[in-house]
């Protein structure tokens, strides 16, 4: 006797579709919105610098660090005013990518 597969529910734009999951599909991370308070590599590459630390007030557009990846040296900016609340990372260190670096506590 076979194995009947289990249909499940499939919501795309409020439409439902009966399907079967793949192991693939199953086993997805879980999509979790960004934090705009944590400041995470877009990208795997090595620190060249870190030119902040805890405690210190940086200014929207300013450096914070330099990511070198692929041969390319990336400026990575203060997205808003505030303070750093920690640095995650140190100069020379390898990072993978989506690496949380810096977090930082908006200015009120």
């Amino acid at each position: 006797m076979e194995e009947l597969e289990e249909y499940k529910n499939l919501i795309v734009e409020s439409t439902i579709y009966k399907t079967t999951y793949t192991r693939k599909f199953e086993n997805r991370p879980v999509y979790q919105p960004p934090d705009h308070n944590e400041i995470r590599s877009f990208i795997p590459g090595t620190i060249i610098d870190v030119q902040v630390k805890k405690g210190q007030k940086v200014n929207e557009g300013e450096t914070i660090l330099i990511l070198e990846a692929m041969k390319m040296y990336n400026d990575v900016r203060m997205p808003f005013n505030g303070t750093i609340k920690k640095v995650n990372i140190k100069k020379g260190e390898t990072i993978p990518k989506n690496h949380l670096m810096i977090e930082i506590t908006p200015e009120e």
